[in-house]
């Protein structure tokens, strides 16, 4: 019995002396690798780095003023965005997942939206803001319908945002109304309201904003209410809508937009014989006019890249809405229960300028069918210049 414990002593003091042994091995290793890792690398003056604080700093510093944005942008930073150049120099920034133009700055300082709450020019600015409204309704007016526009403001609770395009150039004609010293007015001359929110209403901008309201001056809202029309659209999924259009409106030319007093939404309708291809695409479905949109926020950010810039009647545009959308025939829709009447003013048309005989008006109006022309024609071959990129006919592709 001692012979045999003797044994297993030796044993187990020989495996300790090479456990200790490779242990010294690895650590030897491990010293002369770190030190080559770090005589590879140039030198550089820690003075230089620019050092993003850490994240912790904007989730527990409520005051910080960083938004949720800025935020991610400071977790998305990456070996995989961040340049060669900048991975050799660390005293450079380059982060190319940073909106174009942004590259060279620290993700954390980032202020890529903005938004249209006005804001004190004193104090504090985390303390300016004491309402922020959750939605923007935008018209685009001349004075000569301020009755409709102060009755239809009206109907638009603090939770809204009031921004006016002046196509007349008359902005302090408005001052007479309360809630008018609370509106964003913007003035530029004979200009469509689609010229305006391509250049004013950039979804970076607007982006604070639930829902966007784009609407004409020439709307009856006696029974219309923004809150339950809101309502309504969240019930029913609607990324795009408009309300209902009461059998008085004038110029009614689509079924799709005519009121079912029956129902609270519909989101699809029987044309005449050989106006829809396809059950499920306008103006069958998947389809609204112009004269009274309301977009979500992140159909809005695809709706504001496919107005054209030079294009400013928007005609054409409410059979292209559905390719912001998936699937279009059930997120864009017709809103029943609240609905209102398209009186047809002819204000804007006036704004034209008459030649070679013809009427101001008369101008507006071929100027209006050109575009729906060339806007579906560059539609089409968007499309086809799109397929051919990824080798695909656009023959047999079927869309929905």
């Amino acid at each position: 019995m001692d012979f045999e414990g003797s044994k297993r002593k030796g044993s187990s003091n020989r495996r300790k002396s090479n456990e200790f042994a490779r242990l010294l091995a690895t650590i030897s290793v491990g010293i002369l690798f770190g030190f080559f890792i770090g005589s590879s690398f140039p030198a550089f003056s820690p003075s230089k780095i620019k050092l993003i604080p850490p994240i912790d700093t904007y989730l527990w510093d409520k005051n910080s003023g960083h938004s949720t944005q800025t935020i991610l942008n400071v977790i998305s930073v990456t070996k995989d965005n961040v340049s060669k150049e900048a991975q050799g120099d660390p005293s450079k920034i380059w982060v190319s997942s940073n909106p174009r133009g942004a590259e060279r700055l620290p993700p954390a300082i980032l202020a890529a939206e903005s938004d249209l709450y006005p804001r004190r020019l004193f104090g504090k600015p985390s303390e300016d803001i004491t309402i922020k409204p959750k939605y923007l309704i935008t018209f685009t007016i001349g004075q000569n319908q301020k009755p409709n526009i102060d009755k239809a403001v009206k109907k638009f609770s603090e939770n809204f945002t009031v921004l006016l395009f002046h196509y007349d150039g008359k902005t302090t004609e408005w001052d007479e109304f309360e809630w008018s010293k609370r509106a964003i007015h913007i003035s530029v001359p004979k200009q469509t309201k689609w010229w305006y929110a391509k250049r004013f209403l950039h979804p970076d901008i607007v982006a604070p904003y639930d829902y966007i309201f784009i609407w004409d001056e020439d709307l009856g809202v006696d029974h219309f209410n923004a809150e339950e029309y809101i309502k309504l659209v969240r019930k029913h999924g609607l990324e795009i809508s408009q309300p209902g259009l009461d059998h008085s409106s004038r110029g009614l030319t689509w079924q799709m937009t005519r009121r079912r007093g029956e129902r609270e939404v519909h989101k699809e309708t029987e044309e005449r014989p050989g106006w829809c291809s396809d059950p499920h695409l306008p103006p069958c479905a998947a389809f609204v006019e112009i004269m009274a949109p309301v977009f979500s926020r992140e159909a809005w950010r695809c709706v504001w890249h496919l107005i054209q810039n030079d294009l400013v009647h928007g005609w054409g545009l409410d059979f292209a809405l559905q390719k912001c959308v998936e699937p279009a025939h059930e997120k864009i829709g017709v809103v029943d229960a609240q609905w209102i009447v398209h009186q047809g003013l002819p204000s804007l048309g006036n704004q034209g300028q008459g030649e070679n005989g013809k009427q101001p008006w008369q101008g507006v109006r071929q100027r209006c069918q050109s575009e729906w022309k060339m806007f579906r024609e560059r539609v089409s071959n968007a499309d086809k210049e799109y397929y051919k990129s990824i080798g695909v006919d656009p023959l047999n592709i079927t869309t929905h």
